[in-house]
């Protein structure tokens, strides 16, 4: 018992685990004593027995679209929905997902192309038939905003444009009663966009101060960020992420505030905060980053971002809302803590939702399906693909030097392997990376195995198959563990070294990255990869 609140052995456990990586386990709000949280209910498997949200019942369960997609940026452009998410260091970025339903998400194009830093949440917009990314960027010598164009949501999209915000992040486009165009930023500024919204006509303004929560509260920082601005009626609606965006999973929150002019003032909501993590058993923690959007059916939803519970390594993931208008002009979220499953928007189309992870190397599907981290402005040219197969031109001495190619996995389990030729002189493997300072992995080079831990190279037992073999990583809910095989996969061998991953994330790291399968190849000539295939696993 603690302060007089009773806490059962698996709250007990949890929070020493959570106090070992620097959190403490928040008790319910109300400080009632605790109540079991209903299970989760199991997910419905699509493309490579991956999870889906829709369970085919006029249900769906969170999340939408699961894995690292962070800061949701949608927008509706008549019977279409448009989504793009934070790409940060992996390119070709911003990857355009296309749905009709709001549950069911597929895959279109990426729209940049070009490494112009750390790429962290853009906004996404239509304006007089045009579609616009405004893309802030952590990046060397100096941060800055640019933004891109198109005339088709596929693209082609124009070279990146800076803008000159070095002291902002993440923009939101908005147009005002009176036709003018705007940039809300962090911290509760704006500024003003040119005509053709490719350059900046004014200075750096602050006109919104953010709703505060209480001081005893367990978060990262106030951190004001996100912005979201939506014009509803006679009100503009502007929805802040604060708190902090990861941390105590109790700290990231949605606030909102209105206006019946672009220019203010701002009215607080007077529910704030609308989403809120409260009790470490909930499905979903540090929740924010909310956009609002009408469904075919008239309804309204919110989309932002999550950690499942236990599950930084996936990252932030999306999440799908209902919310409820009031009476009086406001409204409030209904999902609760989104662990359970909610009733569909209706109308709309499904689309076929997701994509196979699995890869026969066909055509190369760099930016859909593969990405690189971290990459020079030439390292497209290092990849190939023809009879089925990767040609992968070595680079460094080591995934942390190499720009491994990355993909995004959405579950707590799964498993990945792949046929792999050395170059002569090569070094290859498969890896689980979150970025060049922390990863894990098994590669090889001709005599020996390299083992990567850590984010370093470590142990270099013998290797009995030569320059060719086949490589199987399991990741089942953060244990890891490898097998070879000589022969293709007929046999197998399990390798003596296994892992836990469970700290690879940012509260360790920093970074706002997830653990990502990929390959990696170093040293010199092409290495071949085959047949590769990827599991999801049942938790």
């Amino acid at each position: 018992m603690i302060d007089g609140v009773t806490v059962d052995r698996r709250d007990a456990i949890k929070s020493a685990a959570l106090a070992a990586l620097g959190l403490a386990a928040p008790l319910p709000a109300s400080a009632a004593p605790a109540q079991s949280l209903p299970p989760a209910p199991a997910a419905r498997r699509g493309l490579d027995n991956q999870r889906i949200a829709d369970l085919g019942d006029g249900t769906f369960l969170n999340p939408v679209l699961s894995g690292d997609r962070p800061d949701p940026a949608i927008l509706k452009d008549g019977k279409d929905y448009y989504l793009t998410f934070s790409s940060f260091e992996s390119y070709p970025g911003l990857l355009i997902w296309h749905s009709r339903d709001l549950v069911n998400w597929c895959p279109r194009k990426p729209a940049l192309h070009r490494n112009i830093g750390s790429v962290w949440a853009v906004s996404l917009e239509k304006h007089k038939g045009r579609y616009y990314l405004y893309i802030p960027v952590k990046a060397s010598p100096q941060n800055d905003t640019f933004v891109i164009w198109a005339d088709h949501i596929d693209g082609p999209w124009s070279d990146p444009v800076p803008l000159g915000l070095p002291n902002h992040i993440d923009p939101c486009h908005a147009v005002g009663e009176d036709g003018s165009r705007w940039l809300f930023l962090s911290g509760g500024d704006r500024v003003r966009l040119s005509d053709d919204g490719l350059s900046l006509a004014g200075p750096v303004e602050h006109v919104y101060d953010p709703w505060r929560y209480p001081d005893e509260w367990d978060v990262e920082g106030f951190a004001p960020e996100g912005p979201k601005i939506h014009r509803v009626g006679k009100w503009f609606y502007m929805l802040t992420a604060v708190g902090g965006t990861a941390g105590p999973p109790t700290g990231h929150m949605v606030i909102a505030a209105r206006s019946k002019s672009i220019h203010g003032p701002w009215e607080q909501h007077p529910g704030n905060p609308l989403v809120r993590t409260t009790d470490i058993r909930e499905g979903w923690w540090s929740r924010g980053h909310a956009s609002l959007v009408e469904a075919p059916d008239g309804s309204w939803w919110s989309l932002y971002h999550g950690f499942e519970n236990g599950f930084w390594t996936l990252g932030r993931q999306c999440l799908l809302d209902p919310i409820e208008w009031t009476a009086d002009g406001w409204f409030h979220m209904k999902g609760g803590d989104l662990s359970q499953p909610l009733p569909k928007p209706k109308g709309g189309q499904a689309l076929p939702h997701g994509m196979a992870l699995s890869d026969q190397f066909a055509t190369l599907q760099l930016g859909t399906k593969w990405s690189f981290f971290r990459p020079a402005p030439d390292e497209a040219a290092r990849v190939r693909v023809a009879d089925n197969t990767l040609f992968l031109k070595g680079k460094g001495l080591a995934p942390s030097t190499g720009s491994p190619l990355l993909l995004i996995a959405g579950d707590t389990s799964y498993q990945f392997e792949c046929d792999i030729e050395l170059a002569p002189g090569a070094t290859a493997g498969l890896v689980l990376f979150y970025d060049d300072k922390l990863y894990a992995g098994l590669g090889f080079d001709a005599q020996r195995f390299v083992t990567h831990q850590y984010g370093m190279e470590r142990g270099r037992p013998a290797n009995p198959h030569g320059a060719t073999m086949r490589i199987r990583v399991t990741n089942r809910r953060h244990i890891i563990s490898y097998h070879t095989s000589g022969d293709g996969g007929k046999t197998w061998v399990k390798f003596d070294r296994g892992m836990e991953v469970s700290g690879y994330h940012h509260n360790v790291r920093g970074g706002f990255l997830m653990l990502r399968p990929g390959l990696y190849a170093a040293g010199p000539g092409e290495t071949k990869f085959r047949n590769f295939k990827f599991t999801a696993l049942e938790p």
